[in-house]
Protein backbone atom coordinates (compact mmCIF):
# COMPACT_ATOMS: atom_id res chain seq x y z
CA UNK A 1 0.00 0.00 0.00
CA UNK A 2 1.44 3.61 -0.91
CA UNK A 3 2.75 5.24 1.95
CA UNK A 4 2.12 8.74 0.54
CA UNK A 5 0.74 11.16 3.03
CA UNK A 6 -1.67 14.11 1.81
CA UNK A 7 -2.18 16.98 4.43
CA UNK A 8 -5.15 19.35 4.60
CA UNK A 9 -3.74 22.72 6.22
CA UNK A 10 -6.12 25.25 7.48
CA UNK A 11 -4.04 28.55 8.03
CA UNK A 12 -4.88 31.01 11.04
CA UNK A 13 -1.94 33.43 12.72
CA UNK A 14 -2.04 31.30 15.75
CA UNK A 15 -3.40 28.11 14.93
CA UNK A 16 -3.28 25.37 12.21
CA UNK A 17 -5.42 22.70 11.50
CA UNK A 18 -4.01 19.90 10.33
CA UNK A 19 -6.00 16.48 8.33
CA UNK A 20 -4.23 13.90 7.35
CA UNK A 21 -4.77 11.51 5.12
CA UNK A 22 -2.12 8.12 4.46
CA UNK A 23 -2.49 6.24 1.05
CA UNK A 24 -6.06 5.71 0.64
CA UNK A 25 -7.55 6.39 3.97
CA UNK A 26 -10.76 7.36 3.54
CA UNK A 27 -11.25 8.66 7.46
CA UNK A 28 -8.31 11.61 8.03
CA UNK A 29 -6.66 12.42 11.23
CA UNK A 30 -7.64 15.96 12.44
CA UNK A 31 -5.17 17.52 14.97
CA UNK A 32 -4.33 21.32 15.41
CA UNK A 33 -1.26 22.72 16.25
CA UNK A 34 0.30 26.38 17.12
CA UNK A 35 1.29 27.93 14.07
CA UNK A 36 4.75 28.17 15.20
CA UNK A 37 8.06 27.05 13.06
CA UNK A 38 9.01 24.84 15.99
CA UNK A 39 5.80 23.01 16.21
CA UNK A 40 5.33 23.00 12.49
CA UNK A 41 8.92 20.91 11.62
CA UNK A 42 8.02 18.43 14.84
CA UNK A 43 4.74 17.76 13.49
CA UNK A 44 5.82 17.20 9.58
CA UNK A 45 9.17 15.29 10.77
CA UNK A 46 6.72 13.00 12.74
CA UNK A 47 4.87 12.09 9.02
CA UNK A 48 8.47 11.89 7.13
CA UNK A 49 9.64 9.61 9.71
CA UNK A 50 8.93 6.37 7.84
CA UNK A 51 10.25 7.80 4.63
CA UNK A 52 6.53 9.14 3.51
CA UNK A 53 6.29 11.11 0.66
CA UNK A 54 4.15 14.06 2.08
CA UNK A 55 2.13 16.86 -0.01
CA UNK A 56 0.73 19.42 1.70
CA UNK A 57 -1.61 22.35 0.52
CA UNK A 58 -3.36 25.23 1.92
CA UNK A 59 -5.20 28.38 0.98
CA UNK A 60 -3.51 31.33 0.05
CA UNK A 61 -4.46 34.53 2.22
CA UNK A 62 -3.08 36.95 5.04
CA UNK A 63 -0.15 34.29 5.99
CA UNK A 64 1.59 34.70 3.38
CA UNK A 65 3.83 32.46 1.64
CA UNK A 66 6.27 31.67 4.91
CA UNK A 67 4.86 28.15 5.84
CA UNK A 68 5.31 27.28 1.95
CA UNK A 69 9.31 28.03 2.04
CA UNK A 70 9.23 26.40 5.55
CA UNK A 71 7.98 23.03 4.27
CA UNK A 72 9.84 23.24 1.12
CA UNK A 73 12.86 23.39 3.17
CA UNK A 74 11.47 20.10 5.33
CA UNK A 75 11.05 18.22 2.33
CA UNK A 76 7.80 18.38 1.85
CA UNK A 77 5.78 18.92 -1.72
CA UNK A 78 4.06 21.44 -0.46
CA UNK A 79 1.36 24.14 -2.68
CA UNK A 80 -0.56 27.03 -2.13
CA UNK A 81 -4.15 27.04 -3.57
CA UNK A 82 -6.40 29.44 -5.11
CA UNK A 83 -9.12 29.80 -2.81
CA UNK A 84 -11.92 31.20 -5.40
CA UNK A 85 -10.83 27.80 -7.54
CA UNK A 86 -11.99 25.24 -4.70
CA UNK A 87 -15.08 23.73 -5.42
CA UNK A 88 -17.59 23.80 -2.84
CA UNK A 89 -21.49 22.37 -2.09
CA UNK A 90 -24.43 24.09 -2.65
CA UNK A 91 -25.97 22.35 0.38
CA UNK A 92 -22.56 22.91 2.88
CA UNK A 93 -24.18 25.17 5.70
CA UNK A 94 -21.26 24.51 8.24
CA UNK A 95 -17.75 25.82 7.91
CA UNK A 96 -14.85 25.19 10.30
CA UNK A 97 -11.56 25.14 10.55
CA UNK A 98 -11.25 21.15 11.01
CA UNK A 99 -13.82 20.76 7.67
CA UNK A 100 -11.72 23.05 5.95
CA UNK A 101 -8.54 21.10 6.38
CA UNK A 102 -10.43 18.18 5.65
CA UNK A 103 -12.01 19.60 2.28
CA UNK A 104 -8.41 20.49 1.55
CA UNK A 105 -6.84 17.00 1.95
CA UNK A 106 -9.62 15.11 0.35
CA UNK A 107 -9.23 17.61 -3.15
CA UNK A 108 -5.77 17.70 -2.90
CA UNK A 109 -5.24 13.80 -2.93
CA UNK A 110 -8.07 13.41 -5.91
CA UNK A 111 -6.34 16.01 -8.08
CA UNK A 112 -9.30 18.58 -7.66
CA UNK A 113 -7.58 22.41 -6.30
CA UNK A 114 -6.03 24.50 -9.02
CA UNK A 115 -2.13 25.92 -6.90
CA UNK A 116 -0.97 29.59 -7.32
CA UNK A 117 2.60 30.22 -8.38
CA UNK A 118 4.49 31.21 -5.29
CA UNK A 119 6.89 34.75 -5.79
CA UNK A 120 10.04 34.12 -4.92
CA UNK A 121 11.54 36.18 -1.75
CA UNK A 122 12.64 38.62 -3.92
CA UNK A 123 9.95 39.05 -6.56
CA UNK A 124 7.53 39.54 -2.79
CA UNK A 125 9.52 41.95 -1.84
CA UNK A 126 9.56 44.10 -5.20
CA UNK A 127 6.03 43.53 -5.27
CA UNK A 128 5.06 44.97 -1.41
CA UNK A 129 7.12 48.13 -2.55
CA UNK A 130 4.64 48.82 -5.60
CA UNK A 131 1.72 47.83 -3.47
CA UNK A 132 2.89 50.43 -1.28
CA UNK A 133 3.31 53.31 -3.09
CA UNK A 134 -0.57 52.22 -4.56
CA UNK A 135 -1.49 52.35 -0.59
CA UNK A 136 0.19 55.40 -0.46
CA UNK A 137 -2.20 56.52 -3.31
CA UNK A 138 -5.65 55.46 -2.34
CA UNK A 139 -4.82 57.13 1.10
CA UNK A 140 -3.77 60.13 -0.71
CA UNK A 141 -6.73 60.07 -2.75
CA UNK A 142 -9.14 59.93 0.47
CA UNK A 143 -7.24 62.46 1.94
CA UNK A 144 -7.89 65.08 -0.61
CA UNK A 145 -11.48 64.54 -0.67
CA UNK A 146 -11.58 65.19 3.04
CA UNK A 147 -10.19 68.00 2.49
CA UNK A 148 -11.75 69.26 -0.54
CA UNK A 149 -15.17 68.43 1.50
CA UNK A 150 -14.33 70.28 4.16
CA UNK A 151 -13.81 73.64 2.46
CA UNK A 152 -16.79 72.95 0.17
CA UNK A 153 -18.81 72.60 3.90
CA UNK A 154 -17.30 76.21 4.59
CA UNK A 155 -18.78 77.95 1.18
CA UNK A 156 -15.23 77.76 -0.16
CA UNK A 157 -14.47 76.30 -4.15
CA UNK A 158 -11.63 76.72 -6.22
CA UNK A 159 -12.69 77.95 -9.87
CA UNK A 160 -9.69 76.10 -11.73
CA UNK A 161 -8.25 72.74 -11.50
CA UNK A 162 -7.86 71.14 -8.09
CA UNK A 163 -4.47 70.01 -7.03
CA UNK A 164 -2.26 72.18 -9.02
CA UNK A 165 0.15 74.85 -7.87
CA UNK A 166 -2.38 77.49 -8.34
CA UNK A 167 -4.70 75.41 -6.17
CA UNK A 168 -2.53 74.82 -3.54
CA UNK A 169 -1.78 78.18 -3.28
CA UNK A 170 -5.30 79.17 -2.70
CA UNK A 171 -5.76 76.69 -0.44
CA UNK A 172 -2.80 78.12 1.82
CA UNK A 173 -4.58 81.77 2.00
CA UNK A 174 -7.73 80.46 3.58
CA UNK A 175 -8.48 81.22 6.95
CA UNK A 176 -11.15 80.71 9.89
CA UNK A 177 -12.65 82.11 12.50
CA UNK A 178 -13.52 79.55 14.68
CA UNK A 179 -10.27 77.96 16.32
CA UNK A 180 -11.77 74.24 16.14
CA UNK A 181 -11.65 74.72 12.56
CA UNK A 182 -8.16 76.33 11.71
CA UNK A 183 -6.81 72.95 13.70
CA UNK A 184 -8.66 70.59 11.70
CA UNK A 185 -8.23 72.62 8.31
CA UNK A 186 -4.39 72.09 9.76
CA UNK A 187 -4.50 68.90 9.93
CA UNK A 188 -5.83 67.87 7.16
CA UNK A 189 -3.05 69.99 4.98
CA UNK A 190 -0.40 68.50 6.97
CA UNK A 191 -1.61 64.75 6.53
CA UNK A 192 -1.77 65.28 2.94
CA UNK A 193 1.49 67.02 2.51
CA UNK A 194 3.31 64.00 4.44
CA UNK A 195 1.39 61.04 1.78
CA UNK A 196 2.53 63.73 -1.12
CA UNK A 197 6.40 62.91 0.09
CA UNK A 198 5.48 59.40 0.97
CA UNK A 199 4.00 59.15 -2.82
CA UNK A 200 6.97 60.86 -4.51
CA UNK A 201 9.99 58.83 -2.16
CA UNK A 202 8.27 55.38 -3.18
CA UNK A 203 8.20 56.92 -6.43
CA UNK A 204 11.95 57.26 -6.42
CA UNK A 205 12.34 53.87 -5.52
CA UNK A 206 10.79 52.09 -7.82
CA UNK A 207 12.54 53.80 -10.59
CA UNK A 208 15.29 52.95 -8.97
CA UNK A 209 14.40 49.22 -8.80
CA UNK A 210 13.19 49.09 -12.25
CA UNK A 211 16.70 50.31 -13.32
CA UNK A 212 18.02 46.95 -11.71
CA UNK A 213 19.44 44.50 -14.25
CA UNK A 214 16.65 41.63 -13.93
CA UNK A 215 14.03 44.68 -14.82
CA UNK A 216 15.35 47.58 -16.85
CA UNK A 217 15.16 45.52 -20.37
CA UNK A 218 11.60 44.39 -20.03
CA UNK A 219 10.37 47.74 -18.19
CA UNK A 220 11.74 49.63 -21.52
CA UNK A 221 9.83 47.49 -23.43
CA UNK A 222 6.60 47.41 -21.97
CA UNK A 223 7.13 51.70 -21.91
CA UNK A 224 7.01 51.46 -25.51
CA UNK A 225 3.58 51.07 -25.40
CA UNK A 226 0.98 53.87 -25.49
CA UNK A 227 -0.27 55.04 -21.59
CA UNK A 228 2.59 52.65 -20.11
CA UNK A 229 4.76 54.35 -18.00
CA UNK A 230 7.89 52.92 -15.56
CA UNK A 231 5.19 52.31 -12.60
CA UNK A 232 2.47 50.82 -14.59
CA UNK A 233 4.91 48.36 -16.50
CA UNK A 234 6.41 47.66 -12.85
CA UNK A 235 2.99 46.97 -11.67
CA UNK A 236 2.75 44.10 -13.90
CA UNK A 237 5.96 42.96 -13.83
CA UNK A 238 6.09 42.47 -9.93
CA UNK A 239 2.30 41.13 -10.11
CA UNK A 240 2.58 38.56 -12.50
CA UNK A 241 6.45 38.05 -12.80
CA UNK A 242 7.59 36.23 -15.47
CA UNK A 243 5.18 36.30 -18.26
CA UNK A 244 6.64 33.36 -20.01
CA UNK A 245 4.22 30.60 -17.53
CA UNK A 246 1.37 32.06 -19.85
CA UNK A 247 1.52 29.94 -23.02
CA UNK A 248 -0.74 32.22 -24.80
CA UNK A 249 -1.62 35.57 -24.23
CA UNK A 250 -5.39 34.16 -23.29
CA UNK A 251 -4.54 32.45 -20.25
CA UNK A 252 -2.87 35.89 -18.75
CA UNK A 253 -6.54 37.73 -20.04
CA UNK A 254 -8.03 34.89 -18.06
CA UNK A 255 -5.59 35.38 -15.08
CA UNK A 256 -6.03 38.99 -15.06
CA UNK A 257 -10.00 38.83 -14.75
CA UNK A 258 -10.86 40.29 -18.38
CA UNK A 259 -12.56 37.15 -20.40
CA UNK A 260 -16.54 37.63 -20.44
CA UNK A 261 -18.06 35.27 -18.09
CA UNK A 262 -20.05 32.40 -19.68
CA UNK A 263 -23.33 30.77 -18.71
CA UNK A 264 -23.85 28.07 -22.15
CA UNK A 265 -26.12 25.16 -22.19
CA UNK A 266 -27.16 23.06 -25.20
CA UNK A 267 -27.65 25.24 -28.11
CA UNK A 268 -27.62 28.53 -26.24
CA UNK A 269 -24.91 30.73 -25.95
CA UNK A 270 -24.88 33.45 -23.22
CA UNK A 271 -22.09 35.68 -22.46
CA UNK A 272 -21.63 38.53 -19.81
CA UNK A 273 -19.38 40.70 -18.32
CA UNK A 274 -15.64 40.35 -17.46
CA UNK A 275 -15.21 37.50 -14.96
CA UNK A 276 -13.07 40.47 -12.34
CA UNK A 277 -11.42 37.20 -11.17
CA UNK A 278 -7.46 37.13 -10.49
CA UNK A 279 -5.01 39.85 -9.98
CA UNK A 280 -6.73 42.88 -9.59
CA UNK A 281 -3.65 45.27 -9.34
CA UNK A 282 -2.84 44.46 -13.10
CA UNK A 283 -6.80 44.73 -14.32
CA UNK A 284 -6.94 48.22 -12.71
CA UNK A 285 -3.90 49.76 -14.63
CA UNK A 286 -4.84 47.93 -18.00
CA UNK A 287 -8.03 49.19 -18.06
CA UNK A 288 -6.75 52.92 -17.36
CA UNK A 289 -3.77 51.76 -19.54
CA UNK A 290 -6.47 51.38 -22.49
CA UNK A 291 -7.95 54.73 -21.87
CA UNK A 292 -4.92 56.23 -23.76
CA UNK A 293 -5.96 54.73 -26.72
CA UNK A 294 -9.48 56.31 -27.16
CA UNK A 295 -7.97 59.33 -29.40
CA UNK A 296 -8.03 58.83 -32.93
CA UNK A 297 -4.02 59.15 -33.59
CA UNK A 298 -2.10 56.21 -34.00
CA UNK A 299 1.21 57.88 -34.45
CA UNK A 300 3.88 56.64 -31.89
CA UNK A 301 4.71 60.21 -29.15
CA UNK A 302 8.71 61.03 -29.42
CA UNK A 303 9.09 59.57 -26.02
CA UNK A 304 8.38 55.84 -27.37
CA UNK A 305 10.29 56.57 -30.49
CA UNK A 306 13.52 57.96 -28.74
CA UNK A 307 12.75 54.14 -26.60
CA UNK A 308 12.42 52.36 -29.92
CA UNK A 309 15.89 53.55 -30.80
CA UNK A 310 17.54 50.69 -28.32
CA UNK A 311 14.76 48.17 -28.92
CA UNK A 312 15.26 45.06 -31.85
CA UNK A 313 12.87 45.81 -35.00
CA UNK A 314 10.38 42.79 -33.59
CA UNK A 315 9.41 45.49 -30.38
CA UNK A 316 8.89 48.57 -32.67
CA UNK A 317 6.61 46.56 -34.77
CA UNK A 318 4.23 44.96 -31.86
CA UNK A 319 4.26 48.65 -30.35
CA UNK A 320 3.06 49.94 -33.73
CA UNK A 321 0.47 47.03 -34.09
CA UNK A 322 -0.98 48.25 -30.45
CA UNK A 323 -1.53 51.85 -31.01
CA UNK A 324 -3.37 51.45 -34.78
CA UNK A 325 -4.87 48.48 -33.81
CA UNK A 326 -6.43 49.66 -30.37
CA UNK A 327 -7.12 52.75 -31.83
CA UNK A 328 -8.85 52.26 -34.63
CA UNK A 329 -11.23 49.04 -32.35
CA UNK A 330 -12.33 51.34 -29.66
CA UNK A 331 -13.34 53.77 -32.90
CA UNK A 332 -15.56 51.10 -34.38
CA UNK A 333 -16.93 49.91 -30.37
CA UNK A 334 -17.87 53.48 -29.70
CA UNK A 335 -19.53 53.43 -33.57
CA UNK A 336 -21.53 50.64 -32.69
CA UNK A 337 -22.96 52.03 -29.77
CA UNK A 338 -20.83 50.61 -26.80
CA UNK A 339 -19.50 53.11 -23.74
CA UNK A 340 -16.80 54.08 -23.14
CA UNK A 341 -15.71 52.15 -20.21
CA UNK A 342 -16.89 48.95 -21.80
CA UNK A 343 -14.84 49.67 -24.93
CA UNK A 344 -11.74 50.35 -22.96
CA UNK A 345 -12.20 47.08 -20.90
CA UNK A 346 -12.19 45.21 -24.19
CA UNK A 347 -9.25 47.02 -25.19
CA UNK A 348 -7.69 46.06 -22.07
CA UNK A 349 -7.76 42.93 -22.58
CA UNK A 350 -6.32 43.05 -25.89
CA UNK A 351 -3.59 45.25 -24.61
CA UNK A 352 -2.89 41.51 -22.61
CA UNK A 353 -1.67 40.36 -26.45
CA UNK A 354 0.44 42.74 -27.00
CA UNK A 355 2.22 43.08 -23.28
CA UNK A 356 2.52 39.13 -23.63
CA UNK A 357 4.31 39.18 -27.32
CA UNK A 358 6.75 42.31 -25.77
CA UNK A 359 8.04 39.99 -22.83
CA UNK A 360 8.78 37.51 -25.75
CA UNK A 361 10.69 39.55 -27.81
CA UNK A 362 13.43 40.11 -25.93
CA UNK A 363 16.02 37.95 -24.34
CA UNK A 364 15.30 35.64 -21.38
CA UNK A 365 14.24 37.28 -17.93
CA UNK A 366 16.59 36.76 -15.33
CA UNK A 367 13.82 35.27 -13.17
CA UNK A 368 13.28 32.04 -15.91
CA UNK A 369 17.49 31.91 -15.92
CA UNK A 370 17.48 31.46 -12.25
CA UNK A 371 14.99 28.94 -12.65
CA UNK A 372 16.34 26.93 -15.14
Amino acid sequence: MSKDTWVGLDVHAKTIAMAVLVGGAKVPETREIPNRRDKIDRAFRDLRKDGAKVYACYEAGPCGYGLYHQLRELGVECEVIAPSLIPTKPGERVKTDRRDAIKLARLYRAGELTPIVVPGHEQEADRDLVRAREDARRDRVAARHRLGKFLLRHGLRFPGTNWTKAHWAWIRQQSFEHASARVTFEHYIAELERLDLAVTKLDKEIEKLAREERYAGRVDRLSCLRGVRTLTAMIILTELGDLRRFEHPRQMMAYVGLVSSEHSTGENKNRGSITKAGNAHVRRVLVETAWAYRHARTALSPRILALLESQPAGVATIATKASQRLGRRYARLVAKGKASPVACTALARELCGFIWALDHAGEVPNEAKHAA
